[in-house]
């Protein structure tokens, strides 16, 4: 306080520094004294607020000194000199002009402007806001500068530069895992010294050897010894951790890097050698000697480091307290030693919680607790001692428990969540366990203390629930072996390659979930989109319409697998599946496989697994018997025990309107096409040719049309069959109504389809006219010849399989030609579904098959469709066949091949309409000729000897190469024709086909020769014969088909043809064959022999005797 009694005073009433002028200044002081001197000049001894002692700048000895003194009402000034006080002195005016007129004495008078300067200070102290910041800090001028203080120097600033500061002081570095390491030990006896270099702020360890005295004080001369070196002569891993960690600090110029020393430095407190520790004094000696020796015991902390916080009027006081060996420390007593050390009595505790040590460091460069003002109390708490709750134990004096109306207020009553959080830090993850209390996370292995505010801004805590958290802690721990040694710790710890393995992370999560423990922050890991749920699967098969109905479940937590991404991860053989929240489900390996042969059994259609009855037997593999349904299970067991036994096909009795006896075996092909119908199922009749599958499919017809079947049914054949197909059914089942669609005969209508058994038509055909065809439902389906849609790809195939039928079958007498592929085409169309699809036979079965000769493949693919081929060679139903088996296949000429025959027949029979019936015995030679090349033209436009060129168009070598090279593989083949030339034309096509043959005609001189390698060598599978060469004499047994491809008027020469087979010592049943073109002269040539047969049988011997015997209106007749 200023002494204003020493001197004289002047006061100016009702006159503050805010308030002082000139005028005022003039008012009360003379003339002189207001215009002497210079505020300038004017220097402040001392300054307070509203107080302050100034002298003016002289060169006396004697300086005038001037105390000024303000009040709310006046102002006091007091001067040294001598002069008369009734008014303001020189001294005083000039003192007063200079508080007015420097901002740093007027601060102190003039609270406007002070409050001013202090708030933005205040602000940082959350006090800008209150009315007397005088109260709080002061003012000092010292050294021409002002500054600003608080009043209390424990209150703290709390700024955004100093919360970064606190924040990176005192709160753990995020995504940091500090590892705990292993344990080192020594055993040499040696002492270690701690030393403090006098120029450097960094400690060091010396290792010396050192004698000692009797009563073991160590004594002088003290040799020192380098780590390094030591470390030669270890032998335990401890113990070269630990001399390694000492060499660490040999040198007191090394940077501070606190993880690292403080690792190095739990190695050395262990001290397994049991060396002796001292520290160095420098107050004794500068030099390390025995008496500047203080022993000391090393050991690591174990304390239990506290902070309170109490609430005063309008401040909060945090302070620190350390409970060491049952004795409390303050903080801000404690004084860290070597950095990382405090020394309490004779020991050195070692902060090795890197917590801990901040805290303890920061307060032990306080002189006294910590005070912040309640403006910034909050965003300290939240910046700061929240983030150090999960480290150190907080207790907020200042909340009371809450009382029952706060806890169901805020949900504490509530039952609590267990969440186990997951996140990076670096290559590991952490885990750490959180109990949710009401809307509060406490994480379980922290000291956070509970607290909150109700509806009132009253705070309170909670207390929390040890057992309950203890339970929850096992049960995360007990998940992992790692997780035992890491209890001491605010979190656990994993390896992101560990974490991520599925045969852990799943089987640990699911069991945490089965304790509804939920698990947030797996899927926020870099790198990864696995979902944490273990899959759920659920199978239930039920019966559809003509098919079974898989309804298959996947989900993950509460994620469902839509059907169509399961099939695509398993079609792509991925073992992760597509989930609509971004994650990817882990498919169950066990479950693999069976989620495949789930998918190969039937087709996605919609949300379920749609697989067609005939693959009944797949289901019985595939789904267990509790996955399919009552109704499933026992259908399925009544078509296994159906098809188990092949006797158990009922018999149907074949209707009356058959003209035809059918033989046992075609019996037993009508029993299995009804058996199967039935069933609903189709199938694929194989019989080899010449076994009477068209007759067998009729008398099937038959029946159908016996059981009401009122719907029509369609047979598609090759165009070179139609003629053979009305033939047959005209013989065999005239009842069964016929209409032939095609050519120009197509004009049926839709309406009136239903009004024909048997809707007749090619290939060619369907495909012209798919769209008429495709929208009518037939009863039957039957396709003819169905090599022809073998190839899937192809339009044919996709034609045929547009249509709509109830039931399917389809003949061939070569089911596979070249491949087994050739079998997916034909039994996709006649049993949809029993394979599989496309990609899926090919991989499974025709590749393996057919370039691998998987045998097991290929049984399992014969166990599969051996229910729905029926195939009978005539090996196998030799003894109910004839010796001799005779047929007839038309062959349709194309286009071109039909003009060159039509004129050449018009030409012919204008010839023979203007020749008179007694000319033609004269005009013979003309007749044969006309006759022959109508023949030849049959056989091949080629064979014409004109000079014109008619193409090469011929039917006859198109039908009768297919028939070889179907047939040349398993069986020898004789080829007989008139022409020579027609002949020749076959041998290009073998050649062309790489297929073996002989050749004999009237020009071949080796016949025998011929013969018997045909006869001997296997790689001869074709003989090719002229009429001539090969009417009589030869003995051909080891053929068993008889190709006639032109047919003779005598046909005492064709049986002699066939009879070069037929002969004795033929152990074969023989099969020939005419090739004859509809609607020509060929038609006619048969009715000719067969209304002649007797004739032919007895008396007529030769063609030329034939001819002769025909008149004018006979040889018109073989004209159309």
């Amino acid at each position: 306080m200023l002494n204003l009694s020493a001197h004289p005073a002047y006061c100016l009433e009702t006159v503050t520094i805010p308030t002082l002028s000139d005028g005022i200044l003039f008012k009360h002081s003379s003339a002189a004294a207001f215009s002497t001197g210079s505020y300038t000049d004017v220097i402040a001894v001392e300054l307070a607020v509203d107080q302050g002692t100034f002298v003016l700048a002289s060169r006396d000895i004697q300086r005038t000194e001037v105390v000024v003194s303000q009040s709310e009402e006046a102002l006091r000034i007091s001067c040294s000199c001598l002069a008369p006080k009734d008014r303001l002195c020189e001294h005083q005016v000039q003192v007063l002009s200079a508080i007015v007129r420097r901002k740093e004495f007027r601060i102190f008078f003039d609270q406007v402007l002070r409050y001013e300067a202090i708030k933005p200070v205040a602000r940082d102290y959350g006090l800008e806001n209150e009315s007397q910041l005088d109260a709080f800090f002061q003012v000092d001028y010292e050294n021409k500068t002002l500054t600003i203080k608080p009043n209390r120097p424990e209150l703290l600033r709390f700024n955004q530069a100093d919360k970064a500061l606190l924040v990176s002081t005192l709160v753990p570095k995020p995504g940091r895992l500090e590892l705990i390491l292993e344990e080192t030990a020594s055993k040499l006896k040696r002492i270690v010294v701690f030393t403090k270099h006098r120029y450097s702020d960094h400690f060091g360890l010396e290792l010396f050897d050192a004698p000692t005295t009797r009563e073991g004080n160590v004594k002088n001369p003290l040799t020192p010894v380098q780590p390094l070196e030591a470390i030669n002569r270890i032998e335990h891993l401890n113990e070269l951790k630990f001399y390694s960690a000492l060499a660490r600090f040999q040198h007191t110029h090394r940077s501070k890097k606190t993880e690292s020393d403080l690792e190095a430095l739990r190695f050395v407190a262990e001290n397994p050698g049991k060396l002796a520790f001292y520290y160095h004094s420098s107050s004794v000696s500068e030099n390390i000697s025995s008496q500047s020796l203080i022993p000391v015991k090393l050991k690591i902390l174990m304390g239990d480091l506290r902070l309170w916080v109490r609430q005063v009027d309008q401040f909060y006081e945090i302070r620190g307290s350390l409970v060491v060996e049952g004795t409390t420390q303050e903080l801000h007593k404690l004084v860290l030693k070597y950095d990382y050390f405090i020394l309490l009595h004779d020991t050195l505790h070692l902060i090795d919680n890197p917590d801990y040590l901040r805290v303890i460091e920061f307060f032990s460069k306080k002189s006294t607790r910590i005070v912040l003002h309640q403006s910034k109390y909050s965003e300290f708490q939240e910046a700061v001692l929240a983030k150090l709750e999960n480290q150190i134990r907080i207790t907020y004096s200042y909340l009371q428990p809450a009382t029952p109306a706060q806890l169901e207020e805020n949900g504490f009553n509530l039952e609590r969540e267990h969440l186990l959080y997951l996140a990076d830090s670096e290559d590991y993850v952490i885990l750490t366990p959180v109990m949710k209390y009401g809307t509060v996370e406490v994480p379980v292995l922290s000291k956070k203390q509970i607290y909150s505010v109700d509806s009132q801004g009253k705070p309170f805590t909670v207390e929390r629930d040890d057992e309950a958290e203890i339970q929850f802690t096992m049960a995360i721990a007990s998940q992992h072996p790692d997780f035992q040694s890491q209890l001491d710790r605010s979190e656990f710890y994993l390896h992101k390659t560990q974490v991520l393995d599925e045969n852990w992370f799943l089987d640990a999560f699911d069991a945490w979930n089965s304790q509804n423990i939920r698990v947030l922050g797996f899927n926020s890991l870099k790198n990864n989109r696995l979902n944490l749920h273990k899959a759920k699967v659920s199978v239930v098969v039920n019966s559809g319409l003509n098919w079974f109905e898989t309804q298959l479940g996947l989900s993950y937590g509460k994620q469902q697998v839509s059907l169509k991404h399961l099939h695509k991860a398993i079609k792509n053989k991925s073992r992760f599946v597509p989930l609509d929240d971004g994650t990817q489900g882990l498919l169950p390996t066990e479950w693999l496989e069976r989620f495949s042969a789930y998918f190969q059994a039937g087709e996605v259609v919609n949300d379920v697994i749609r697989t067609p009855r005939i693959r009944f037997s797949d289901l019985q593999k595939v789904y267990d018997d509790g996955q399919l349904s009552s109704g499933v299970s026992d259908e399925i067991k009544t078509l296994a025990a159906q098809f188990a036994d092949s006797p158990s096909i009922p018999p149907v009795a074949v209707p009356d309107e058959l003209h035809a006896t059918l033989r046992d075996y075609q019996k037993e092909g009508v029993y299995w096409l009804n058996f199967l119908d039935e069933l609903g199922f189709g199938g694929c009749l194989a019989d080899d040719m010449g076994l009477g599958k068209t007759l067998q499919i009729l008398a099937f017809l038959l029946v159908q049309k016996a059981k009401n079947r009122t719907r029509a049914n369609l047979v598609v054949v090759p165009t070179s069959l139609l003629f053979n197909w009305q033939a047959e059914v005209a013989k065999f089942a005239p009842t069964l109504r016929l209409y032939t669609f095609y050519g120009n005969n197509r004009s049926l209508k839709k309406k009136d389809i239903d009004q024909y058994d048997i809707i007749l038509t090619s290939y060619g055909t369907l495909l012209s006219d798919i769209r008429f065809l495709k929208d009518h439902t037939f009863n039957c389906i039957v396709l003819d010849e169905s090599q022809a849609i073998k190839n899937p790809e192809s339009q044919r195939y996709h034609a045929v399989m547009l249509l709509q039928s109830r039931t399917r079958f389809v003949l061939t007498g070569t089911p596979i030609e070249n491949h087994t592929f050739d079998l997916f085409g034909q039994l996709s169309f006649a049993c949809p579904g029993l394979l599989g699809n496309y990609h899926y036979f090919r991989a499974h079965y025709s590749t393996p098959i057919d370039k691998f000769d998987d045998r097991k493949r290929a049984r399992e693919l014969q166990q599969k469709i051996s229910p729905f081929i029926l195939r009978r060679t005539k090996e196998q139903v030799a003894t109910e066949l004839p010796d001799k088996t005779e047929m007839i296949l038309h062959c349709e000429m194309g286009p071109d091949q039909r003009k060159v025959y039509d004129a050449y027949e018009r030409e012919f029979r204008t010839f023979l309409l203007t020749t008179q019936d007694g000319d033609i015995p004269r005009e013979r030679l003309h007749v044969l000729q006309g006759l022959t090349k109508l023949r030849q033209i049959c056989n091949s436009p080629m064979l014409l000897n004109d000079d014109e060129f008619y193409g090469d168009a011929s039917a006859k070598i198109d039908m009768l190469i297919e028939q070889i090279e179907n047939k040349s593989p398993q069986h020898k083949i004789l080829v007989f024709s008139q022409f020579v030339t027609m002949l020749d034309l076959i041998r290009k096509e073998l050649e062309n086909r790489q297929i073996g043959f002989e050749y004999l005609t009237g020009q071949t001189t080796n016949r025998e020769a011929c013969v018997n390698r045909f006869q001997t060598d296997e790689t001869v599978r074709v003989f090719l014969i002229s009429l001539k060469a090969g009417g009589t004499g030869l003995n051909l047994t080891q053929a068993d088909y008889v190709y006639l491809v032109d047919p003779w008027w005598n046909p005492a020469v064709e049986n002699q043809a066939i009879d070069r087979s037929y002969r004795i010592g033929q152990k074969k049943n023989v099969v020939a064959v005419r090739l004859i073109c509809p609607d020509t002269i060929e038609d006619k040539i048969l009715q000719l022999q067969e209304s002649k047969k007797d004739l032919a049988d007895h008396l007529i011997k030769t063609d030329s005797s034939i001819l002769k015997s025909l008149n004018r209106t006979e040889l018109l007749s073989l004209l159309h």
